[in-house]
């Protein structure tokens, strides 16, 4: 993919959310003139998805409003979107996509940013009605149409999709009203998030809020009555009654285009340092992809924007060819309620955590054989952004120092300390 040719290539990106269109808007922006086709499966202009469990279900916001850009501002920068499009193989050796509807698009640039699909419950029950999960625009309209005549609400999946709907749909249904119950399976919320004193937290906080956090609460069922849903049957025996069941177990990357055409897959569509595939003509971003973490050298796969936004910034401007290998710092947030969760690079391996709790908020230093990982804050968003210099000037932090209650973190980032 020689950056030098750019202007004269046709780039095909497969899959129109947030990765696959930024891609396409840096690539206007660096000046690429060639052709520049997006397609998605979904029928929507390319839209946010995470308000789908936030502002959208809270009705703040309509599905015009979820919108990254409205399909005539693709069309007055020179991008062409198609959407309802499902590509269903990739022919390298004539470079060229075959859709669903017998289609065959040809392409000299091909990238990949087919994202995650939720994890499916694979139990008896998980087809009655009222079992939901939210993924997409559609999943998230039919949610936030039944989420009002819903007295037992319960929450399977202590992740953050699962933590941030069932603290919407608290604080919707206000005081005096039944707790939201979330069932996890692992000994703590956010096991593969967060480390253990944020999940204890956060659940405490949560709590607080009107979510009770059940862990260790395996799920061997769900049971119904006249075709709805009216429980969950917990592997330990006791019955949660449940009128409205949410799923949010995880997701699966989107790898099946990948494996089909022979590319190599390792927890997702597996990438070089600089976003390359194994094949030299396409390329893979976003939450499909795996690459190498530029400070461990391990293979990761992150789901979240801000890696979605910055592996497409990355590889436009590879294209147009400032090559370089691909080392954003990652940093993550949800809101949960009345908590705006931040998380400042890859803490959920931590072996040492210095907390700073008070009733604002809290700040977990997080390090690993002495090595610091990152932080993940409570309503300290100045924190998180000091942490995020530190992390990206490659600054080290002595956990002695950090220990000591006068070690200022503002400071020691740079930054001016706001109280």
């Amino acid at each position: 993919m020689d950056g030098a040719r750019m202007s004269s290539l046709r780039t095909v990106v497969v899959g129109a959310g947030q990765a696959g269109l930024q891609l396409a808007l840096s690539l206007r922006e660096a000046g690429e003139t060639g052709p520049i086709l997006l397609l998605g499966d979904e029928p929507s202009a390319p839209y946010q998805r995470p308000p789908l469990s936030k502002a959208f279900l809270a009705d703040k916001v309509d599905a015009a409003g979820l919108l990254l850009r409205p399909p005539e501002a693709l069309v007055a920068g020179g991008i062409e979107w198609r959407g309802g499009v499902r590509v269903e193989a990739i022919d390298r050796a004539d470079a060229r996509l075959e859709t669903a509807g017998g289609e065959r698009i040809a392409y000299d640039r091909l990238v990949l940013a087919t994202g995650v699909r939720n994890r499916r419950l694979m139990l008896p029950g998980a087809d009655l009605a009222g079992v939901l999960s939210v993924r997409t625009l559609a999943d998230a309209v039919v949610l936030q149409q039944v989420l009002p005549a819903a007295r037992d609400v319960v929450v399977i999946g202590g992740g953050f999709i699962g933590l941030e709907v069932a603290a919407l749909v608290a604080a919707a249904r206000g005081a005096g009203a039944a707790p939201v119950r979330v069932l996890e399976a692992a000994p703590r919320a956010l096991a593969r998030a967060a480390s253990p004193a944020m999940s204890a937290e956060v659940t405490a906080r949560l709590a607080a809020a009107g979510v009770v956090v059940e862990a260790g609460a395996a799920v061997a069922g769900l049971e119904g009555r006249d075709g709805r849903v009216a429980g969950v049957r917990l592997a330990a025996g006791d019955l949660v009654p449940a009128d409205l069941v949410i799923v949010g177990i995880g997701a699966v990357p989107n790898t099946e285009l990948a494996v089909g055409a022979g590319l190599v897959v390792d927890n997702g569509i597996a990438v070089d340092a600089e976003l390359g595939t194994s094949d030299p003509a396409i390329a893979a971003i976003g939450d499909c992809a795996s690459f190498p973490d530029a400070r461990t050298g391990q293979r990761i796969r992150l789901e979240s924007v801000q890696n979605a936004v910055d592996q497409a910034r990355h590889l436009a401007a590879r294209f147009a060819g400032r090559a370089g290998p691909y080392a954003a710092v990652p940093w993550f947030w949800s809101d949960q309620g009345p908590l705006k969760i931040q998380i400042a690079g890859l803490t959920a391996g931590a072996d040492l955590v210095l907390p700073r709790i008070d009733a604002a908020g809290a700040t977990m230093l997080c390090f690993a054989g002495g090595r610091f990982l990152g932080a993940e804050t409570i309503n300290r968003p100045g924190d998180h952004m000091a942490v995020r210099r530190l992390l990206a000037a490659g600054t080290e932090l002595d956990p002695a120092t950090a220990a000591d209650p006068a070690f200022d973190l503002r400071a020691a980032a740079g930054g001016r300390r706001h109280g």
